[in-house]
C-alpha cells in the first residue's frame, strides 16, 4: 500500500562525538506509553534475515482491508484539517477521527482531538502558508505512519520541514501518535550529498500493490534485524551482508554508499547503542522508530527511519531526526 503522493499532499545522522556530535544521536521526542521493544538482531546474515518480533503492535499484519481502512482515514484526515487547523471544520473532522483520550507522544504535544489540532496550528506559526506535502506512506496492523514536508512551496523539496508521524488507529478511531519533525537543512553539505529528505532514486522500486504481506513481513525483520546489528550491537559486518554498497541516502550529513558509515563504527569513537522499538512495512519499505538500547517504553524515542529494502538488501534510506 506504500504510494507516492504530491501534495496533501542512516542510515546517518553525524555529529562526531569528537566534534560534539554522534551518529543517530537524534534527539528525543517524548517515548511510548505501550509499543512493544523489537528485539531482533544477529551478528550474521542469515540470523538478521530470519529474526521476528512483534514491532509495536499485537494486531494482525495481514489484514490489508483493515490496513487499507487505517490508511485512507489518516491522510484525510490529514488532508481535512491541516489547512485551517483552526477553523470549526477542522475540529469536527478531528473529533471524528482522533479518540477524546487520544495519547500523544512527541516534544510539546498533547492528549487528544485538540492536541493534533494545536500540533497543526504550531507547524502553520513556524512555516508561512504552510502546505503538507506527503511524500511516502505506510500501513500495518493498527499502525500508520506518514512521511512529508510542511512547506509554503509544495515543488521545493529543499524548504521548510520533515516530519514523520506515526499513529495507532483502533476501530476506526486514532488512539496513539507519535511525531517527528526538523528542518530541512539549506545550502551545500559537506558531504557533497544532494539527494533531498524526500526524492524517490531507487530504478526499481516495487510498485504499488506489487509486495505480498508475507514478503512485507520478511522485509521488515530483515531491516530492522540488520538495524539492531549495525546501531545496537555495532557490528559492521551487517553493512557487507544487508545493505547494498551504493544504497541511496536522504540525510545530507553522509554520502551515499556504505563507506561512511563502516568509518564511523570502525574508528576509535564508541556510540550510545539504540535498537527499533517501533516498526511497519508496506510495500518495499520499512519504517523503524528508535529508542536508546534497553529502554523502556515511556522513554524518548530518537528518530524515524525509512528503508527500501528489495532482493535481501538495503537499497534506499531516509530520516527524520528530532531538533528537540
Amino acid at each position: 500500500m506504500t504510494t507516492n503522493r504530491g501534495t496533501l499532499s542512516m542510515v546517518t545522522r553525524v555529529a562526531a562525538a569528537v566534534a560534539g556530535v554522534a551518529i543517530l544521536a537524534g534527539c528525543s521526542t517524548a517515548g511510548s506509553a505501550s509499543s512493544t521493544g523489537d528485539t531482533s538482531s544477529s551478528p550474521t546474515a542469515a540470523a538478521v534475515v530470519d529474526t521476528t518480533s512483534s514491532g509495536g503492535t499485537s494486531a494482525d499484519r495481514s489484514n490489508s482491508t483493515v490496513e487499507s481502512a487505517n490508511e485512507k482515514a489518516v491522510l484525510t484526515l490529514i488532508a481535512d484539517v491541516f489547512p485551517d487547523p483552526t477553523s470549526a471544520k477542522a475540529k469536527a473532522e478531528a473529533e471524528a477521527v482522533v479518540a477524546p483520550d487520544a495519547v500523544a507522544h512527541g516534544s510539546g504535544l498533547t492528549a487528544g482531538p485538540g492536541g493534533l489540532l494545536d500540533q497543526f496550528a504550531a507547524a502553520h506559526t513556524r512555516v508561512a502558508n504552510a502546505q503538507a506535502v506527503v511524500k511516502h506512506e505506510a500501513a500495518d496492523g493498527d499502525l500508520v505512519a506518514v512521511h512529508w514536508q510542511i512547506a509554503s512551496d509544495p515543488n521545493d523539496e529543499r524548504s521548510g520541514e520533515a516530519a514523520v508521524d506515526l499513529f495507532r488507529v483502533t476501530d476506526g478511531k486514532i488512539v496513539e501518535r507519535w511525531s517527528f519533525s526538523q528542518p530541512i537543512p539549506t545550502g551545500t553539505p559537506a558531504s557533497g550529498n544532494t539527494n533531498t529528505m524526500f526524492s524517490d532514486l531507487y530504478a526499481n522500486a516495487a510498485k504499488p500493490g506489487s509486495v505480498s504481506e508475507a514478503q512485507e513481513e520478511q522485509n521488515r525483520t530483515f531491516a530492522v534485524g540488520a538495524y539492531n546489528t549495525l546501531f545496537r550491537d555495532q557490528d559492521v559486518s551487517v553493512l557487507d551482508t544487508s545493505f547494498d554498497p551504493n544504497y541511496l541516502q536522504h540525510n545530507s550529513v553522509a554520502p551515499n554508499g556504505t563507506a561512511a558509515l563502516k568509518g564511523f563504527f570502525s574508528g576509535s569513537t564508541k556510540f550510545p547503542a539504540q535498537e527499533s522499538s517501533i516498526s511497519l512495512s508496506d510495500g518495499d519499505l520499512v519504517w523503524t522508530f528508535s529508542q536508546s538500547a534497553g529502554a523502556k517504553a515511556s522513554d524518548p524515542f530518537l528518530a524515524a527511519d525509512i528503508f527500501r529494502v528489495d532482493g535481501k538488501l538495503i537499497r534506499e534510506h531516509w530520516d527524520v531526526v528530532p531538533a528537540n
